[in-house]
This record gives structure tokens, C-alpha cells and sequence, in this order.
């Protein structure tokens, strides 16, 4: 019987070893040497050095100044009830989507207010990522088109004209991966943080 448990026992320790331990550190440090920005988080720093973000993970912006990203309806504990849920849009430590259904009345209600924010009307609707969630509440990225609807709204809170922010949306549009994979989409971070800088 022991000739048959110290090969087992053997085995068990080596491949803990070997795929715990040695591979996981292995492929990091090859991550940290050839894509350091990737493998420390993508993280955007102010010119003082502070993180304010990162490229990965969306940011709640609700300023009329700003560009507004995707819905995000991931939650958190509720610090006065620890048996209860409360809003927490981006929180990347809860990354969720809704489970609430095409015919559901709360999601129906939602989307009809972000709508309204959004002052879509029959002959102007609002572009479908403005008011649905992605399925992780984290996206970073809205569409071309859900950038553009914004341009009017944030020129006017900004003094600015729609031909300058306009012109800030196209320098913004990141194409196709290789030509093929995935859409046309606008990082809201690296939006904001430009019109920031071009109109403070």
C-alpha cells in the first residue's frame, strides 16, 4: 500500500510545485519584462505620479463636463447592513451584469431614465451602449457613435465648440485588433483625460 501512496504523494507535491509555484511566477516575470504597463494593470498616473485609473476598468463620470461611459451595475457590501447589497458602478472587486431580463420593469425603468438623461427622443434615440450594461459592469469603452451622441452636451458645459470636441472624439476612436477582432470603440478614461488637458 505505501508503494502505491509515496508515488502518489510524490507526484501531488511535484506538479503543487512545478504549476503552483514555478509556472505562475515564470510566466509573470516574462509578462513584467516583455508587457510591463500590461502586467502591472494598465495603469494610467497623473503627471504627479498618483494612479487615477486604469485602461482596463470603466470610471463613474456624471459631470455634464465629461464624457459618461457604459451603465455599470456592479455592487458592494452595504457598510450598515452586511447581509445587504448597495450600488458601486466599476467596482472591479465585484465584476457582475445584471440578471435582469428583456421583460424585467426595474431594467425597463433603468434604461428609460439613462435614456431620458441622455435627452433621446423618437427622432434622436440613444445609442444602445449608453444605456445597457456589459456583462462584466467594468467596460472602459463606449462606441464611436455613443461618444459622438455626447459632443453637443459636453461642448455646451465646456464653453468649447462642437467642432473641437468632435475633433477630440475622432483622435480617440481605436480600430479593429489586427483589422478584424472586436469593434470600433473610444477608451472614456483617455477621452476625458485629453479634453481635460486641451480645455482645463
Amino acid at each position: 500500500m505505501l508503494k502505491q501512496i509515496r508515488p502518489a504523494l510524490s507526484l501531488a507535491v511535484f506538479f503543487t510545485i512545478v504549476c503552483g509555484l514555478i509556472y505562475p511566477l515564470g510566466m509573470t516575470g516574462i509578462a513584467r519584462v516583455l508587457f510591463p504597463h500590461q502586467a502591472n494593470g494598465s495603469l494610467i498616473t497623473a503627471k504627479d505620479g498618483t494612479v487615477i485609473g486604469s485602461t482596463l476598468i470603466g470610471q463613474n463620470f456624471t459631470s455634464e463636463k465629461y464624457f459618461w461611459g457604459r451603465p455599470s451595475v456592479t455592487t458592494d457590501t452595504d457598510p450598515n447592513d452586511s447581509t445587504k447589497t448597495v450600488a458601486a458602478p466599476y467596482n472591479a472587486a465585484n465584476s457582475m451584469g445584471s440578471n435582469l431580463g428583456p421583460t424585467s420593469k426595474a431594467l425597463v425603468d433603468r434604461i428609460a431614465g439613462d435614456a431620458e438623461k441622455y435627452g433621446a427622443t423618437k427622432d434622436h434615440p440613444v445609442p444602445v451602449d449608453l444605456v445597457t450594461a456589459s456583462a462584466s459592469g467594468l467596460d472602459p469603452d463606449i462606441s464611436p457613435a455613443g461618444a459622438y451622441y455626447q459632443v453637443a452636451r459636453v461642448a455646451k458645459a465646456r464653453g468649447m465648440t462642437e467642432a473641437a470636441v468632435r475633433g477630440l472624439v475622432d483622435a480617440h476612436v481605436e480600430g479593429r485588433l489586427l483589422g478584424l477582432i472586436g469593434e470600433p470603440h473610444v477608451n472614456v478614461l483617455a477621452l476625458n483625460r485629453a479634453l481635460d488637458a486641451a480645455h482645463p
